[in-house]
């Protein structure tokens, strides 16, 4: 078994569970004495997971954003949070402190214009030695995909939210 990170992980497409998956991945590393960042991109909204640093000291988590784009589209706002995000996650990248860097979703991020791929790849490339990162969300730019060691697409074949299903506490957020 190989103990080395600082690999570069992309999970993408239409399906449920990009951001789920990189907070198991996150679990597993505070449990074997890592640290982690979690930086939300987007997202501004009481989720579950801010409360993680409770019981996780080690686990830091950052968001930088006032909601999703599904009703509006993106303003000057928007895009200074996402920026001043991008700064804090490019010191945490570079600061050696943590074992894995989320950057959730920052593929929408960029998809919607808020950053550019090369800004991001800038940060990523920058980082400290063996920190490993986890980068989520739909539209993940073929940038990232070309630069990443490892892809996943999640794809929705059925969804309850089709349906008419709200997000659920503890499910969703």
């Amino acid at each position: 078994m190989s103990e080395k990170y600082g690999y570069v992980q992309i999970n993408t497409g239409n399906g449920k569970g990009k951001t789920t998956a990189a907070f198991g991945t996150s679990l597993r590393m505070l449990i074997r004495g890592e640290s982690v960042f979690f930086g939300q991109f987007i997202k501004g909204t009481d989720t579950a997971e801010l409360a993680m640093p409770k019981y996780f000291p080690e686990f830091t988590i950052k968001q930088f954003g006032k909601g999703c784009f599904i009703m509006r589209k993106p303003d000057e706002e928007d895009i200074r949070m996402a920026h001043e995000g991008l700064k804090v996650a490019a010191e945490a990248l570079k600061s050696g402190r943590y074992g894995l860097v989320v950057l959730d979703e920052v593929n929408v991020a960029v998809s919607v214009g808020l950053l550019t791929a090369a800004e991001v790849l800038d940060a990523v490339k920058n980082r400290a030695e063996g920190t490993e990162v986890i980068m989520t969300g739909r539209d993940a730019p073929s940038e990232f995909i070309e630069y990443a060691d490892l892809v996943t697409e999640m794809k929705k074949v059925k969804h309850y939210f089709d349906e008419g299903i709200s997000a659920r506490k503890g499910i969703e957020y």
